[in-house]
């Protein structure tokens, strides 16, 4: 394949919605290794962009000291340190760790907001806002079924 065809179908893949997801990531898989990997409610969630219904997440209730991971790849993603109860039914962080989380342009729903996914395998994690308690003032709303616990 010649560079410019690969460069221009990236920037095509880029523009389309859910598109290049493929494209990037450490770990990257079929869409059906994704669906034999995970739970079909964390693969709606993760693979194309679901989200659980509010309340719904044992991840609300932990509040032991620990790491939360991306359920498809097991990347550590946030800190119990920097866990809060927002009252949004979603388990919410102020900071993501370092070199954890990628964002990105939401427009679904007939809204602007701010994606949230996993820096090495794309999955969607859920939005950030800037509604959040300092340090940071940031909101990271994450679907509980997108995220393990590992206890410290």
């Amino acid at each position: 394949m010649r560079r410019r065809h690969f460069l221009a179908g990236l920037l095509m893949g880029a523009a389309m919605p859910g598109a290049g997801r493929a494209f990037g990531y450490d770990v990257t898989k079929s869409d059906a290794e994704w669906k034999k990997l995970l739970s079909p409610a964390a693969y709606d969630v993760l693979r194309h962009q679901d989200t659980e219904p509010p309340f719904t997440s044992p991840l609300n209730k932990e509040h032991r000291k620990g790491i939360f991971a991306c359920a498809g790849c097991a990347l550590e993603l946030y800190s119990s340190d920097t866990k809060f109860d927002s009252g949004t039914g979603w388990p919410s962080f102020y900071r993501p760790l370092p070199n954890a989380v990628l964002t990105g342009q939401d427009n679904s729903l007939f809204m602007s907001r701010t994606e949230v996914h996993c820096r090495r395998c794309g999955g969607h994690l859920g939005h950030v806002f800037d509604d959040g308690p300092a340090p940071t003032g940031l909101r990271y709303c994450m679907n509980g079924v997108a995220m393990t616990f590992k206890p410290a």
